[in-house]
């Protein structure tokens, strides 16, 4: 037993800035930036929030999928940008959308998210206490960033991506691997609020997040093949039997590394990360979304989701289409 996709959605902000404008905050170039990074542009939030952009991603899965909001047993959002500690993000998103029946709590694996969150409900269905979910990544980045930090102002963008799945008996999820090393937390951190109480006293945390951008390359270059094969492995199959890998939009740079690796043409790797920037977990729900609506995702094709991300987290998952 196994979950399938049968609905994909996404939603962005409607205000888009491009390197141009980046280049006027920092020291910086739009050459600079598309060759290091591959990035052209990002959206960013002038209003939307993590839970109306979940929410509108939700709703058009729904509608992709020929699905009422009533018939959701299962809602996750993958997020680590929420818009408050409580409630979650995914009861928000539960009453926006109007699915009362359904279970609705958070993850948080930073980049990695979406694909937790997948592995997650694909364990729910195969232990048999629900049929179908909805899981959503969802991040409002801006922020979490430091707009004066050339190292990471120019890499992260808003948005949503959100998948409608159902138990299948046949394809769907083939194989899926999770790693995480939390002794190399601190190349990737930040985020944290200032804790005031009348025992701990004024403590501050680090506002915004912080990079070690060299040891966060090495880290997703070298780690992705490895969990490609293993979930290759785990699914028997090879690279060779893979039409698509739908890799976490982090860095064009760490995407060809990958296909390098791999020994697979950069062809099979799929980008939109030169419209929309890394957007942490929206961004493989947000790129099989694209895919989708391009008519490029075919029933029977095998694609390979990989993400990797603050904690430090990674993984990857194999599923027939």
């Amino acid at each position: 037993m196994s979950i399938k996709i049968l609905g994909t959605g996404s939603a962005l902000p409607v205000r888009r800035v491009m390197n141009e404008e980046i280049v006027r905050m920092v020291d910086t170039s739009d050459e600079w930036i598309r060759e290091r990074t591959g990035i052209g542009g990002r959206h960013v939030s002038v209003g939307e929030t993590a839970a109306s952009l979940a929410a509108d991603a939700c709703s058009r899965a729904l509608e992709d999928a020929g699905k009422t909001a009533e018939e959701v047993e299962l809602l996750l959002v993958a997020t680590c940008s929420p818009d408050e500690v409580a409630p979650c993000t995914a009861c928000r998103v539960q009453d926006r959308i109007g699915a009362g029946n359904a279970v609705a709590f958070d993850l948080n694996a930073a980049c990695a998210g979406f694909l937790f969150a997948l592995h997650t409900a694909w364990a729910y269905v195969e232990a048999g206490i629900y049929q179908n979910a909805l899981i959503a990544g969802s991040e409002v980045l801006s922020k979490l960033v430091d707009w004066e930090d050339r190292g990471t102002c120019i890499l992260f963008g808003d948005g949503a991506g959100a998948v409608y799945v159902e138990k299948c008996q046949e394809g769907g999820i083939l194989g899926f691997v999770q790693h995480a090393d939390g002794k190399k937390g601190g190349v990737l951190a930040g985020g944290g609020r200032q804790l005031v109480s009348p025992w701990a006293g004024r403590q501050d945390f680090r506002r915004f997040l912080q990079m070690d951008g060299r040891e966060v390359f090495a880290f997703a270059v070298r780690q992705v093949p490895l969990n490609v094969e293993e979930a290759l492995s785990g699914a028997g199959l090879t690279v060779g039997d893979v039409d698509l890998f739908v890799l976490h939009q982090a860095n064009r740079r760490i995407i060809e590394g990958v296909a390098k690796r791999l020994g697979a043409e950069l062809s099979r790797f799929p980008m939109n990360l030169e419209h929309v920037g890394n957007t942490s977990s929206a961004a493989i729900p947000l790129l099989l979304d694209e895919l989708n609506r391009q008519g490029r995702l075919k029933r029977g094709m095998r694609l390979v989701l990989s993400g990797f991300g603050a904690g430090l987290t990674c993984g990857a998952c194999v599923m027939q289409w």
